[in-house]
Order: C-alpha cells, then sequence, then structure tokens
C-alpha cells in the first residue's frame, strides 16, 4: 500500500461545474452499505458513469464497511459523498467520526478480512488516502476514473 496516500489531502477533485453534494448521513449499520451502494448507482447512472458501477460499488462497499466496523462512534452517523471528477470520474468520500485512519495491512492466506483495502488500492491504481475534515473524524476517499481515462 502507498503509505504516503494516508493522511494526504485529496487532491482537488470535483469539476467547478457541479458544486459538491452535501454529505449523506447514514447509520453505523451493515444495512447502510446497501442503501448507499444504491445511492451511487443512482448517481453514476445520472452522471453517465455507468461503466464504473462495479467497481465503485466494490470500493464503496470497501471503505463503508470499515467505516461501520471501525469508525464507529455512540450517537453520531457515518456520511458518503459522491463528486464528479474534472477528469470524467468520480470521488467517492466515507466519512467517520473517528480520528485514527484506517490500517492497511497483509492478511494471511486463512484470514477472513483484512484484504478490503488492498482492494481499494488495487481497484483505484493507488489513487486514495485519508484527510480531516470539518468537525470530529475523518474522511477516506478514493478516485475511479473511466478505463479510457486510466490509459497511459
Amino acid at each position: 500500500m502507498s503509505n504516503d496516500m494516508l493522511d494526504a489531502p485529496p487532491p482537488a477533485a470535483a469539476d467547478a461545474a457541479e458544486p459538491a453534494a452535501p454529505v449523506k448521513l447514514w447509520p453505523p449499520t451493515a444495512w447502510t452499505v446497501h442503501r448507499a451502494r444504491h445511492a451511487l448507482v443512482d448517481v453514476l447512472d445520472e452522471w453517465e458513469l455507468d461503466e464504473l458501477g462495479d467497481v465503485a460499488q466494490l470500493v464503496l462497499s470497501e471503505l463503508l464497511t470499515n467505516a461501520v466496523q471501525h469508525g464507529r462512534v455512540p450517537g453520531r452517523d457515518i456520511g458518503t459523498r459522491f463528486l464528479r471528477l474534472a477528469e470524467g470520474g468520480l470521488r467517492i468520500e466515507v466519512h467517520d467520526p473517528r480520528e485514527a485512519g484506517p490500517a492497511p495491512r497483509t492478511a494471511g492466506a486463512w484470514d477472513e478480512d483484512g484484504r478490503g483495502l488492498a482492494l481499494v488500492e488495487a481497484l483505484t491504481a493507488g489513487r486514495w488516502g485519508t484527510a480531516t475534515r470539518e468537525g470530529p473524524g475523518k474522511l477516506v476517499w478514493a478516485d475511479l476514473l473511466p478505463a479510457e481515462a486510466r490509459l497511459p
């Protein structure tokens, strides 16, 4: 994992023509992951970025599951925000009230968890990280580009 991406501020992302949407708040439950994926599919459809659908849903699922499992603070919600990138892709943000960032690790062959951030790293070509946010906690962001935008 690229440790330089952790705690790095996210690079400027949103197309100036598209104002940043507010953060959508969710209760920290497993059902939230399902509901947030449906909200993401609606946004991708609206922005005509359907080609990112499967990968974007997987990245969102991994980041949001981490927030639900490790970012919980009693009485506080977690949040998501989707931003359209100037390059024609998508930024996924997951906000949670815990200050501690995600801890990438290497999963053993028989481990049932511990591969999520490695998947995010691979699916985003290393374009992800954590940043501080207004209020308590952190945000974890990941950028996805359409296939043709990822070619050299």
